[in-house]
């Protein structure tokens, strides 16, 4: 989760009470290109390669702000290889690397860009599997703002203790730990043992598997499944616990779990009482709690939130909206099931995280409350795309590259991701929408706990999804709205007592999607087959364009006010620097 140009302001504001409290930390090296990005192609071994278990022991001292980690991967290779390769970040000193149980001499592994490599006594056939350990300490990379700028961030809790957490979506898990720093290296298991100062708590992924304490620190022990890799998330500080069980439609029952700080707790108890109905929504729209054997569990955070899986990050300070449910909450709550569960191949794919995941928010206001809420929603939307790359740039992309306002997509991974789905839902009817949002999502259209895993997909998946299940080709829609800058423009001119129809896009590529026109009292169907139609009218007669707004296009009025405020902005910073 990067937040939207429109919702910064309130970022900040939100993150404000944990800023003051942050530790001023060490001078440190810039990372290196490897390191600072997250989603680089795979060596050829660690494409071969699958964490099969990840067992991570954490030492976190605030006092000293280190982080020491002891690491051992077991691991299963689906080709033959020399050697074994992980990301890790070379800022860390290493002093023990083990290949099953034996110690690797230093002549033997190197780590000069964060792309580590330890070559092998002998090579492993396809179908083996081998355990590498990895010891190693150090400070950590700090965010400076989290979350945008990853790494970890060493605060102070209100009541004076230590509050720490990390976030590191777009650079990724070799920040933390040894792993394989793409999308498609997510552990099948992942162990950790996160050892804090005593009386602190530490929350994490997936199942609490029991707490042990001596010499005045403790040690929490937690357990998930199939984690994403830059979901994998320490949490520590003063927290007190709320909890409660969730009945699901589906016959299962969910823990609900959120760790708060200390002194919050009336506050806690509101932003706790949003959990089941977000859960009665999901359930209901999309399906099953893909994590209902584990938890739904949230964190509070000295930074805005993150999508962590099973322990979202929250700061967003409680603050009050006038849709009546926390934005930041039900936003990463999205992502258990479009991030999370459903995890893009490529970070070319992000829409399908963030696209899906913001639609989300329109869509609840629409089951809470009606169509009016959910097309202001909408609006909002409108007004900030920018509209500078496409969406989908057809190669594979690291995650900064594709978030990156300046030379991605950015913002438009969200907003313009939504819009398109808006649209697409108006083209195909609800009941094929939602059949290919579950498909999607759990391999099938009737999933059931227990009986589905994580998966992955990509931009052309979805695609082969929407033609099968509406029995067409839709590839000419997502072409022009993902591949695509430019919106595809309606032009209307009326001529006599006809409307002429055209629709113009980029590079001229076809676009034969009706649409809807008021002509007076009634509405009118266009087929718009070959990207032209016509609507008969009196010379009398009024119309409307699209008149219930069912489709993303290209809005003249709408570039002229964003012009607007670009200028009326670019005046202002210029009149605050005399």
């Amino acid at each position: 989760m990067r937040p939207h140009p429109t919702l910064i302001a309130l970022a900040f504001a939100a993150s404000a009470c944990a800023a003051h409290a942050q530790q001023s930390a060490p001078p440190q090296p810039p990372l290196t290109a490897t390191t600072a990005a997250t989603g680089l192609p795979r060596a050829p071994e660690q494409e071969a390669t699958v964490i099969e278990r990840a067992e991570l022991a954490f030492k976190v001292d605030p006092a000293q702000q280190r982080l020491d980690g002891d690491a051992t991967l077991r691991l299963r290779v689906d080709k033959p290889v020399g050697r074994l390769v992980v990301d890790l970040d070379r800022d860390y000193a290493v002093d023990l690397v083990e290949v099953d149980g034996k110690a690797v001499d230093a002549a033997h592994w190197r780590n000069p860009q964060g792309r580590m490599s330890i070559e092998l006594a002998a090579p492993l056939p396809a179908g083996a599997r081998t355990t590498l350990r990895i010891r190693y300490g150090g400070h950590p990379h700090v965010a400076a703002k989290a979350p945008w700028d990853g790494g970890i961030v060493w605060a102070k809790a209100p009541t004076g203790e230590p509050w720490v957490a990390t976030a590191v979506q777009g650079e990724g898990c070799d920040l933390l730990w040894p792993c394989i720093d793409h999308p498609m290296g997510e552990p099948l298991e992942v162990v950790q043992h996160i050892t804090v100062p005593s009386p602190l708590v530490a929350a994490s992924n997936g199942i609490a598997i029991g707490m042990d304490e001596r010499d005045g620190w403790r040690t929490y022990h937690w357990r998930a499944k199939q984690p994403d890799t830059y979901a994998i998330a320490l949490n520590v500080g003063p927290y007190e616990l709320l909890q409660a069980d969730y009945k699901s439609r589906y016959g299962n029952v969910i823990p609900l779990r959120f760790w708060y700080l200390k002194g919050n707790r009336v506050k806690a108890e509101g932003l706790f009482a949003e959990f089941k109905p977000m859960l009665d929504f999901f359930e209901e729209t999309v399906g099953p709690y893909p994590f209902g054997d584990e938890k739904m569990g949230v964190v509070e955070t000295p930074h805005l939130g993150m999508e962590h899986q099973t322990i979202n990050a929250y700061g967003n300070g409680y603050k009050k909206a006038e849709t009546g449910y926390d934005w930041l909450l039900q936003h990463e709550f999205a992502h258990e099931w479009f991030g999370n569960q459903l995890t893009n191949v490529d970070w070319d794919d992000l829409w399908l995280h963030e696209g899906y995941g913001t639609y989300m928010q329109p869509l609840y206001l629409q089951w809470l409350r009606g169509d009016m809420e959910y097309m202001a929603a909408l609006m909002k939307m409108r007004a900030t795309l920018m509209l500078r790359y496409p969406v989908v740039a057809g190669r594979s992309m690291a995650e900064k590259a594709v978030s990156s306002a300046d030379h991605g997509p950015g913002n438009d991974v969200y907003y313009k991701g939504a819009l398109m789905l808006h649209t697409l839902r108006g083209l195909i009817g609800d009941d094929a929408f939602f059949r290919a949002t579950r498909e999607l999502v759990y391999g099938t259209d009737t999933p059931r706990p227990g009986h589905f895993k994580p998966r992955y997909a990509s931009t052309a998946d979805f695609i082969a999804l929407v033609n099968r299940i509406t029995g067409k080709d839709y590839g000419w829609f997502f072409d022009v709205y993902l591949r695509s800058v430019k919106l595809p423009e309606l032009v209307a001119t009326r001529s006599g007592g006809t409307l002429e129809l055209r629709w113009k896009t980029e590079g001229d590529k076809p676009f034969p999607l009706p649409v809807q026109v008021r002509v007076d009292q009634r509405v009118v169907d266009v087929p718009m087959t070959d990207g032209r139609g016509r609507v008969a009218l009196a010379a009398d007669e009024s119309f409307t364009l699209d008149p219930h707004s069912r489709v993303l296009r290209e809005l003249p009025y709408m570039t002229e006010y964003q012009e607007d405020m670009a200028e009326r902005a670019k005046a202002a910073a210029a009149a605050a620097k005399h």
